[in-house]
């Protein structure tokens, strides 16, 4: 794969627990974020859950292209973007059942929000308020749209954006892996660009840092995702470190390609 990541996830200032979650694989192209939910270390269990199941469904389905898919084939869907929709419906109906076996972890879920790169493509899927941003001629986009209470009153202008920094509410998230057997996922697809950016991180991260700080911080330290990793964990604690925080980078190094119409998700300044 024409791509350099680097990932790292750090337990904050304030949580005793890391209930965090990540996976990346230049080899697979497969990146993955989850912000896990639920006392009595259950958040954790969500968010590993949630991760394995996708990594291992994904794995078998590259291997055995005649899997039959547990929920059928949408066909108005690419082949990865169909995969990538039954990992994470698969990783939800998983963590349901779990919870509804065991009374301790009755409650837990989890949010995700991933990346799989083929052939020049990224299908971005997630669900929740952990993000995906991508980062093209130094300017910073975000790519998923927060399944939050706050995000919602954003949506109507019954608050500011100021207000929703601060908002006693702005952890409570609308939608999740493992609140009910059917969910609704997000996904797209976007043409990668040579020397594109991804960063994919959970609310521990976004939460507290601005998009200028976010843009400057992988601006420079293009060369170096793991040390812009290290930078983003630490202006993130520094800024009060009030949750787990976790960041995912991926450097894409393919030769630039002029995207149709359909592909071009990402605008270009």
């Amino acid at each position: 794969m024409p791509v350099r990541s680097c990932a790292k996830t750090d337990v904050g200032l304030r949580r005793k627990h890391n209930e965090d979650c990540y996976f990346a694989s230049d080899e697979m192209g497969l990146y993955l974020v989850a912000d896990g939910m639920g006392g009595h270390a259950a958040g954790e269990i969500a968010s590993h859950a949630a991760v394995q199941t996708i990594r291992e469904f994904v794995t078998r389905a590259e291997s055995d292209p005649d899997m039959t898919y547990p929920f059928g084939v949408d066909h108005s869907l690419s082949g990865t973007e169909n995969m990538m929709l039954s990992a994470v419906k698969l990783a939800n109906r998983f963590i349901c059942r779990m919870a509804a076996q065991k009374l301790e972890i009755s409650g837990m879920g989890t949010t995700i929000a991933g990346v799989k790169i083929h052939k020049g493509q990224a299908v971005v899927f997630h669900v929740g308020d952990s993000r995906i941003y991508s980062v093209r001629r130094d300017k910073l986009q975000q790519l998923t749209t927060d399944h939050s209470w706050v995000n919602e009153q954003l949506q109507r202008r019954l608050i500011t954006e100021d207000e929703a920094r601060r908002h006693r509410w702005r952890n409570v998230i609308t939608r999740a892996l493992g609140n009910k057997n059917a969910i609704e996922v997000d996904l797209k697809t976007v043409l990668m660009q040579d020397g594109d950016i991804l960063l994919l991180c959970t609310d521990g991260l976004s939460g507290l840092l601005s998009d200028d700080v976010i843009l400057e911080t992988l601006s420079q330290q293009r060369d170096d995702p793991e040390q812009a990793c290290n930078d983003l964990v630490a202006q993130a604690n520094a800024a009060g470190g009030h949750d787990n925080i976790t960041a995912v980078i991926v450097h894409y190094f393919a030769a630039p390609r002029a995207p149709t119409e359909e592909q071009a998700t990402i605008p270009d300044p």
